[in-house]
């Protein structure tokens, strides 16, 4: 039986190009900086941002905590949102090994947050209090529908934050797919950041690794912050190789799973018993209210993948899809039918 597979767009598998890079890779010790093709790849990471270095590390999770590291010190404090992926899916790892304390603000149902409210929520210089230093942002917000945030939004929430003195971190685990449903390039996305983080291994179909961008002198404290968690890598040539591919080759596609994302939503939205809002699915993401009576999010779950369609509940009533390079229109068919089925049993 044919699996269906929407759980994340993590579950991508290297395409042959990738393979053939990978299995043909010049390489050289990394941490020496001494591999040509990890130096290939941030190089064009940096430009496709706009920021003057990048640095590879294996995960966004690791960009992420790399990224608070270096820019936040013991007892120091980020402004985040509480639906944020840092705050939700990272395992509180800035605190448990940064000493950096998050202080959660409400997202709207855009991934945004007031502005407002994060002017408010920065500590004056008071000794009772932490001292805020970094501003978090995630375009897209997976949990706000994958929604992308605009740029008239970043610019102001980077401008609010250098008034402060603060820095902002943009989580762009899948900026490719905002600056794809925006009509927009990347670097212009991020031009109000100073770091951002990407991942080569969602949308763009790399089997691993995340890329983080910044200045020369944030890039080479990350270098070391990277180095202190294990993130030194010796011969990542092999993995750069397929990122390569990746920024090259995968970047413009990702607007087909946008297109697919909306068909399995307006499908959706048409079966009783399931709520949607198609137009709030603008990029990969789809999340699904499960309305019907006696029926669990987990039920459900387990129900598709008995069909072959596996998706992740990730609330009582809630279950999430992500579109992907190895999902087909034909397959989002496929899948709408089956939900179909089930929900009239």
């Amino acid at each position: 039986m044919e699996t269906i597979d929407l759980r994340s767009d993590t579950i991508t598998r290297p395409t042959p190009a990738m393979r053939k890079a990978m299995a043909e890779a010049e390489v050289g010790d990394d941490v020496f900086k001494e591999d040509p093709t990890v130096n290939r790849l941030e190089a064009m990471a940096a430009q496709r941002m706009g920021k003057p270095a990048a640095l590879l590390v294996a995960s966004g999770t690791m960009g992420n905590l790399v990224a608070q590291l270096a820019h936040c010190g013991r007892g120091d404090e980020t402004l985040l949102g509480d639906q944020s992926h840092v705050f939700f899916y990272e395992q509180g790892s800035a605190s448990a090994l940064g000493g950096i304390h998050p202080r959660t603000l409400a997202n709207n149902p855009d991934g945004t947050i007031a502005l407002e409210k994060i002017e408010a929520a920065i500590r004056p210089d008071d000794v009772h209090f932490p001292s805020s230093r970094l501003v978090i942002l995630e375009n897209t917000h997976n949990r706000c529908q994958g929604t992308p945030l605009s740029l008239d939004y970043t610019a102001a929430v980077g401008d609010l934050a250098r008034r402060h003195g603060l820095k902002l971190h943009i989580d762009g685990a899948r900026i490719f797919n905002a600056a794809v449903a925006l009509g927009m390039n990347t670097d212009q996305l991020v031009a109000a950041a100073d770091s951002v983080t990407f991942c080569l291994s969602k949308g763009l179909a790399a089997p691993v690794g995340s890329i983080v961008c910044g200045n020369e002198a944030f890039i080479a404290r990350a270098r070391r912050v990277r180095k202190s968690l294990g993130g030194g890598m010796r011969q990542a040539g092999i993995i750069a190789a397929a990122g390569l591919v990746a920024l090259s080759e995968m970047v413009d596609r990702l607007a087909e799973d946008h297109a697919n994302a909306r068909t399995l939503a307006l499908g959706l939205s048409q079966i009783p018993g399931l709520r949607i809002d198609p137009d709030a699915v603008t990029t990969n993401i789809v999340y699904v209210e499960v309305e019907k009576k006696g029926l669990s999010a987990p039920a459900l779950a387990a129900d598709l993948q008995a069909e072959g369609v596996r998706v992740l509940p990730t609330a009582p009533h809630q279950i999430r899809a992500v579109l992907h390079y190895h999902i087909t229109r034909a397959q989002v068919d496929r899948a709408l039918a089956i939900f179909s089925r089930l929900m009239s049993n």
